[in-house]
Order: C-alpha cells, then structure tokens, then sequence
C-alpha cells in the first residue's frame, strides 16, 4: 500500500512556466544520475555530453490537434468552452466549463456557424457524450477551421499558437495535449546528435488529458489510470531490439514513449510490433525492463507521471531533484525546463 500523499510536494505559482523558451533548446536541463544521486545542472543543447554512438532515442511522434471549441448554449446564448477528449461511437466524449449549467438535449453551437453543433447526450465521469451535427469525415475540416490549441488549465497565456504547443517532429494526429518532453528538440540539436552516432525511432501515442489529473485515492493502488491509443511499428522495434542486443540505450523522450514500450513488453516478454490501448500504471515497485533512461519534464504533484518517474529513479530522489529544482527557479509542467534522468 502506498499512500498518495507521498508524491505531494509545494510548488510556487510563478514556476509555471506560461510561455516556451525559444529557442526551444535553450532551455534549462537537470540531470539526475540514479546510480551515483548526483544532480547536474545544464542546458538542453548539453544533452549530447550525456548520449554515446550505441544509443538509440525515442520519441513520440503524435500530433497535436486544435481540439478546443468556443460554443454557445442554445437558446440562451451562454458561453461553454468544449474541449474534444475522444471519439466514441459516433459520440463526443468531450470536457466542458459550466458543466454545472448543462443539461442533456442541450445544443452547444459555433457562433456564426449555428449549423456546426453539439447535441448533450449523457454525463460519464469526469466529462460528456455529445453527438455532432456533421459526419466523421467533417472532422478535420472542423477542428483546423473551428478549433483552438487545447492548452492545459495551468497555462493561463490566452492564444497559444499550435505550433508552439507541437513538437518539430510531429506527425501523427490525435492528442489533445502535447508529448512535452519533446517540444525542447530543434532540428539542429537532432542532426548534431544524428552526427555525434546517436539514432532515432518514433512510435505514436495519442495523449489524453487525463495525463494532467491529479490522483485523488488516498492510495494509490485504488487510482482508476486512464487509457491512450498508441502505435509501435515494426521498424522501432527492431531498432529497440537491436540496440539492447549491442549494449546500448534506449532512451525514452517522455513519459509516453515509457508507457508503449514497458506497456508492450509486460504484454509480450518482448518488443514487437503492435497497437492498441495501454491503461498501465507506473509507481515505485515496478520493474523497468526497456527503458535505460529517460528525457521528461517537471510534473504536477500527485500526478501518475510523477509516480512513474519516482518508480524508474527513486521517490526520495526524485524529491530531493524537485526541490533543488524549486530553490533554483526551474520552470515547470508543459512549457517548462526538463529533466534527463540516466
């Protein structure tokens, strides 16, 4: 039994980072080396110092889509921001603001636009099913016309571009929040490490927001872990097997590209091909059989991401990490500074 409480910690408001550091590699780079519990302070750009030739990077090469909607109640004309979650036969499983307000039946519409709308199915947890007024294949049109960069609630910066929030080698699409830990690459850091004998490998995975919800059991073991589509296709994993094969590293960027690789080896004994839904949960005691190291971010107390990296580098480590990060301004969550964990 391990008590939620243990992941707690104070932050300062003013360390939430609301914008990107620019140029993206400028940023601020904390390295924590779990064999020795030495902290090393650094900028990204560094990061090729820590990497060898044998080395193999991973990345999430997900997209992120303008998946944010400005909506009115109709007929009252009241104002409800709609924040597209995932697709659910037929349905919009979907976050709304005011959903105190909301009844089922209610039509949420663009204004201007009173032919795009959103009829109220039913509530379902944390968010509503809502059926839209335009075919599947409308989609795209709607969200790259209609939509919003879909920023998490502890950036308050109003009009975030996209491609602030999307990482250079994005691809894929279908998150509704960014895989951070890779908005600090440019293409000049990776053609430097592509140089330097280091090589890359992607896989997809669809980032949900419940990655930004804290745990609320008072244990964590009775914490509900939400699920996410995710892709690995055969090329990574051969390039995963065969880096373990000569003794190098594989080197997760984010904790999303954790999640697929230890999801699917604790599935198979191996790194395969495959795609589907991962729910697993990451926390102390589980046993790392993939992953070598690992490029993330800071993260908000209590929340599974900060569970898995005290489960791959220590909690009393990883503590001691967030408070020096803390006395030393570095700036957390999204837009923030990042960690290489080794």
């Amino acid at each position: 039994m391990i008590l939620t409480d243990q992941f707690d910690f104070h932050l300062p408001n003013e360390l939430i980072a609301q914008r990107p550091v620019i140029p993206r590699d400028q940023c601020r780079l904390m390295v924590i080396n779990r064999l020795s519990q030495n902290i090393e302070h650094r900028r990204f750009f560094d990061l090729g110092l820590y990497l060898k030739p044998k080395d193999l990077v991973v990345i999430n090469d997900s997209r992120v889509i303008p998946a944010r909607f400005f909506t009115k109640k109709n007929p009252t004309g009241g104002k409800i921001e709609l924040l597209f979650l995932h697709r659910r036969q037929g349905l919009w499983a979907c976050m709304l603001n005011h959903s105190r307000r909301i009844k089922e039946g209610t039509i949420l519409s663009l204004p201007g636009h009173p032919e795009i709308f959103w009829q109220v199915e039913e509530r379902e947890k944390d968010w509503w099913l809502l059926r839209p007024s335009f075919p599947p294949e409308k989609e795209d049109e709607i969200f790259f016309n209609f939509g919003a960069t879909p920023t998490p609630p502890y950036i308050k910066t109003p009009n975030v571009k996209l491609e602030e929030y999307q990482t250079i080698y994005a691809k894929q699409k279908g998150s509704v929040a960014a895989p951070t830990a890779g908005l600090h690459f440019t293409q000049l850091l990776i053609d430097t490490l592509k140089i330097q004998g280091i090589q890359f490998a992607s896989i997809t995975l669809h980032v949900g927001l419940g990655t930004f919800f804290p745990v609320k059991t008072p244990i964590i073991e009775e914490h509900q872990m939400h699920s996410e589509w995710y892709q690995l296709n055969r090329m990574t994993a051969e390039m995963i097997r065969e880096t373990k094969n000569n003794g190098g590293r594989v080197i997760a960027v984010g904790t999303t590209v954790v999640r697929v690789l230890e999801s699917v080896y604790h599935q198979h004994g191996r790194i395969v091909e495959q795609s589907g839904e991962t729910d697993i949960f990451i926390y102390p005691g589980f046993q790392f059989q993939i992953i070598d190291a690992m490029i993330t971010n800071f993260h908000i107390p209590r929340s599974t991401l900060f569970m898995l990296v005290c489960a791959f580098a220590g909690t009393e480590l990883m503590k001691t990490a967030y408070q020096e990060a803390i006395e030393k301004r570095y700036r957390f969550f999204s837009f923030g500074d990042a960690t290489f964990i080794i």
